[in-house]
């Protein structure tokens, strides 16, 4: 049988990108300044731009913010990204289980992930577990997966088709997928992925897809660093 790998972590890397402030810029210039807005089409964004993209950000004039493009490769268990399809500005391709013999590599948390909620529903936070829960859920979930893939890949000696072998498969495992979105729709996906001080409207979400998240964040932040600013200025409310 094949050696079972478990992993902690989630990749995200950035595919391609055309994204700068300056998109937002020539956006929301044509508005007031027709075709004389292609003129600064290249420009580079500077200075004297920020109070308009904070302007635009505040009032939540959001269509400026549209005019660009990011793919971005993302590796993380399978249950991470049935939460991040429910966020359907964006286009995906994941890897597929019916045309693809699925890797051995599940996720397993490691101890700075926090284990238990307590709380009422929609008043509740998670705090790290004991070390006897810790040790629980890492020997379960290794178990559960291992047998899950043994199984697997007995029934595909057996010459079960792909499609019907992977249905023992759990959610732990990881896929992969391309995603592509661009700023708006990524900062409507940060502002409700992202837990962080000071935001307008505070959101809760899972450990391992806030992951995912702020690893996007760090190269859009890199891409568009104006837009970025003014994003958590403001609240880190999508526009």
């Amino acid at each position: 049988m094949t050696e079972v790998e478990f992993r902690s972590d989630v990749t995200v890397e950035l595919v391609r990108s055309s994204a700068h402030d300056s998109d937002v810029l020539f956006a929301a210039r044509v508005s007031t300044q027709g075709e004389q807005s292609l003129a600064g089409a290249e420009a580079e964004a500077g200075e004297r731009d920020r109070g308009l993209i904070n302007y635009l950000m505040r009032d939540r004039h959001g269509s400026p913010f549209e005019h660009n493009s990011m793919t971005f490769y993302v590796q993380a268990p399978i249950f991470v990204f049935r939460e991040f399809m429910r966020h359907r500005m964006a286009s995906y391709n994941e890897e597929s289980g019916r045309y693809r013999e699925l890797r051995p590599v599940f996720y397993v948390p490691n101890t700075d992930r926090n284990l238990v909620q307590i709380g009422k529903t929609g008043h509740y936070e998670f705090i790290p577990g004991s070390p006897e829960q810790y040790e629980l859920v890492d020997r379960e979930v290794r178990q559960s997966c291992e047998n899950a893939y043994e199984s697997y890949q007995r029934m595909l000696e057996a010459g079960i088709a792909r499609e019907v072998a992977r249905v023992v498969l759990p959610v732990t495992i990881y896929s992969s997928m391309y995603v592509t979105m661009n700023a708006r729709a990524l900062m409507n996906f940060l502002s409700l992925r992202t837990m962080r001080e000071g935001t307008h409207f505070p959101s809760f979400p899972q450990r391992e897809i806030e992951m995912v998240a702020e690893k996007m964040e760090k190269f859009w932040e890199e891409l568009m660093p104006m837009t970025a600013e003014t994003f958590n200025a403001n609240g880190r409310v999508a526009p």
